[in-house]
């Protein structure tokens, strides 16, 4: 194999859909950089998180193993789709499986222990959150080895310990495949090592290859947004993949364990599950699909629909009279009073609206904090965590200082659940609080909603306030599209309208319409160019000179936004022609100099802006929304990026004076309503398009939605769908 892995960065970050099948998942969208740590020394926000995670999934694994009742069935199944079910029955029991559905015994599941929830901030060791641990030098020379015997690039080596353990020589050798498991090997390089380590003995039909295969698939429909696939797309990819017996291939990774199959029944999202009645025929079918998942993605979504049937079931903790909440009602304007007054009954509201809106959270905030209530706000992103903060208008003092973050009650998702920010937890291991308002909740993936929602304590109410016309979440689900479409709770939509020339803009985008629009005071300009290398020179253009100059938006406060990473076009070309005009260096920090705009990834998913300080022994230092943050040198190419310009995905959850949003002409494909309307939406004051896709621009907004997403999630809600009396 003589083809070097394609690094997990590389990949362009469009909007997340649907896999193209005709190559496995090429149409995966890039969904974040690798979850790295930001030191060595002690653990960060994001790996706190990270053990927060797993300690989270080993509790819901032991909930799951203990029920006896195998994946709810909801109809009647025959054929194929029946072996299916019985094969996962047989897994999640224990129980040996029919010879008709596998070749081989099932081993026995084990459950997780219960952890023991803590009421300080999860820590764990650096290896248990993902956080590359020092290996020892024997291990990896090992595994070194056995690449090089594989004709593998040997540079792979301390990743291939890092996700294998400590075993990871003796794993390749007994099952080349696995070395799919390491980030950015595709299946063709799989091949290759293993037909060098097998010889004659490796082929298309091998059962290892076949597993390997599934579970690569569905990991990279996961970076697609899909928390499960349909069997038919799964087998399909499978063909492509020349797997000679595709169906056989699955009942063999349900076997081992490696996933998991559903059936769901295909009733209409928001109406209650039917029953069927005593005078139907017994062999009455309801339609049903046959989904294939990975374990920790199933036991995310039961885990958060557990936890949203708890909100939704439980009568919410009485902080205030109803006097009071009504009070506060009266006195809030226009959508917030509804919000207030939905609030005021309900364990689980959600809030709908654009930028403008924010200010009705912010209202729903102030009162609940007044009525005595434990309230906070968590956003997606630092600058967020700053507008909203604003928004509150609260003080910290008699001197009337405008209150910080912790003084107004708004934290970010991620340092809430690392405890690094926010009320803290209680004896618990619950949130110490009675009411959460998550803003940006389309950035929710299904993972960081299940953790959100399991650390509520009883009684606490929960709003999930957000944009649905926004890109859905880096990772996998649509949490809050599912919501909405479910109906399983009151839903709030603000009139209050995002003002001005750009509000108009982004308004009609939302529904499907690229306006004209007046824009006296130029805060909507466009910019045609012939070809990518003049995009190039006029985003520069803009960025240095013409904004700065015509509207006094100094650079730095000027943000590029861009399909993807990669193109003639993409952020890496932006990004290495705005450092040589803004701060030209030679890049002595891994490509780095002081000054340089960066773009940090903690986890994926998750960019911060920030800012190159210096470097030394001890990593590359930046500055992300006024915290010190050290990224260990082994980390800093996964990690960071120069951030002049950005992708739209990694914008969400920012706002900034300027924009300047670049389309090249092959960029074309990658568009569609709901990239445009976030990209033109972090706008604030001046929005610049560089345009060079003639008409896919209006047709994309027109006619190119959301890509869907399969996910089960609101098949798990539709119990707790109200029925009509």
């Amino acid at each position: 194999m003589s083809t070097e892995p394609e690094p997990a960065g590389d990949a362009e970050e469009t909007e997340s859909g649907t896999p193209d099948t005709t190559d496995a998942t090429d149409a995966v969208a890039e969904a974040g950089s690798p979850a790295v740590g930001e030191g060595a020394k002690q653990l960060t926000e994001a790996e706190a998180e990270l053990a927060a995670q797993r300690i989270e999934r080993e509790r819901i694994e032991k909930r799951k193993a203990e029920k006896k009742a195998a994946v709810a069935a909801g109809a009647k199944l025959s054929g194929k789709a029946a072996d299916l079910l019985a094969a996962v029955r047989a897994v999640e029991s224990g129980e040996k499986p029919a010879a008709a559905v596998f070749r081989e015994p099932e081993p026995p599941r084990r459950p997780a222990p219960e952890p023991v929830r803590q009421p300080q901030p999860v820590s764990a060791p650096a290896e248990a959150v993902g956080v590359t641990a020092a290996a020892a030098p024997e291990t990896v020379e090992a595994v070194r080895r056995v690449l090089a015997e594989g004709s593998a690039p040997e540079s792979l080596a301390a990743q291939a310990v890092t996700t294998l353990g400590e075993g990871a020589e003796e794993q390749l050798r007994a099952d080349p495949w696995q070395l799919l498991r390491i980030g950015g090997v595709r299946p063709e390089q799989a091949d290759g090592f293993a037909r060098a380590l097998l010889g004659a003995e490796c082929g298309p039909e091998d059962e290892r290859r076949g597993r390997a295969l599934i579970v690569w698939l569905l990991e990279q429909a996961a970076v697609a947004g899909h928390t499960a696939l349909e069997m038919s797309t799964l087998t399909a990819a499978l063909t492509r993949q020349s797997v000679p017996d595709p169906e056989a291939a699955v009942q063999d990774a349900l076997a081992e364990g490696e996933a998991l199959v559903f059936q769901d029944a295909l009733d209409e999202p928001g109406v209650p599950v039917r029953e069927p009645s005593q005078d139907e025929d017994d062999e009455a079918e309801r339609p049903v699909r046959v989904l294939v998942g990975l374990e920790r993605y199933a036991l995310a979504e039961e885990s958060l629909a557990d936890g949203l049937a708890r909100l939704i079931n439980s009568v919410p903790k009485e902080d205030g009279s109803a006097a009071q909440w009504e009070e506060a009602a009266a006195s809030a304007p226009g959508s917030a009073a509804e919000l207030i007054r939905a609030v005021a009954g309900q364990g689980l509201v959600l809030h709908t609206g654009g930028e403008a809106s924010l200010t009705e959270p912010a209202a729903l905030l102030r009162a609940a904090r007044d009525l005595g209530l434990r309230a906070w706000a968590a956003t997606h992103s630092p600058i967020g965590r700053a507008r909203f903060t604003t928004l509150t208008g609260g003080s910290a003092g008699a001197d009337d200082v405008p209150a910080g973050p912790e003084e107004a009650g708004v934290t970010t998702v991620a340092g809430l659940l690392a405890g690094a920010e926010g009320p803290g937890r209680d004896a618990e291991g619950a949130f110490a609080l009675d009411l959460l308002v998550v803003l940006d909740a389309p950035a929710l993936d299904v993972e960081t909603a299940a953790l959100l929602v399991e650390s509520l304590p009883d009684g606490a109410r929960l709003v999930l306030a957000g944009d649905p016309a926004v890109l859905w979440s880096a990772g996998p689900g649509r949490v809050f599209a599912d919501l909405l479409a479910a109906r399983i709770c009151p839903q709030v939509a603000s009139r209050r309208p995002d003002p001005g020339p750009l509000g108009e803009l982004v308004s009609g985008i939302g529904i499907g319409e690229l306006n004209q629009v007046e824009a006296p005071g130029k805060e909507v300009v466009i910019v045609p160019v012939r070809d990518a290398g003049e995009a190039v020179h006029r985003t520069v253009q803009l960025v240095a000179d013409s904004v700065p100059r015509a509207l006094g938006v100094p650079a730095e406060e000027t943000q590029v936004i861009t399909p993807g990473h990669g193109g003639a076009a993409g952020t890496r070309v932006l990004n290495a022609a705005l450092k040589e005009r803004l701060n030209p260096g030679p890049g002595r920090f891994g490509g780095f100099d002081p000054g340089d705009r960066v773009a940090y990834s903690s986890a994926p998913g998750r960019t911060v802006p920030g800012r190159v300080v210096g470097a030394d022994a001890d990593g590359l230092h930046l500055s992300c929304a006024d915290e010190a943050v050290v990224v260990p040198k082994e980390r800093v190419e996964q990690s960071v990026r120069h951030g002049w310009a950005l992708t739209a995905h990694q914008a969400v959850g920012g706002r900034w004076p300027a924009v300047v949003a670049v389309l090249p002409g092959d960029a074309a494909q990658a568009l569609s309503r709901p990239w445009v309307y976030t990209a033109f939406g972090r706008a604030d004051r001046h929005l610049s398009v560089v345009h060079g896709v003639e008409q896919a621009l209006p047709r994309a907004v027109a006619e190119i939605a959301a890509k869907p997403r399969t996910t089960r999630l609101s098949v798990l809600l539709a119990p707790q769908v109200p029925t009509a009396d």
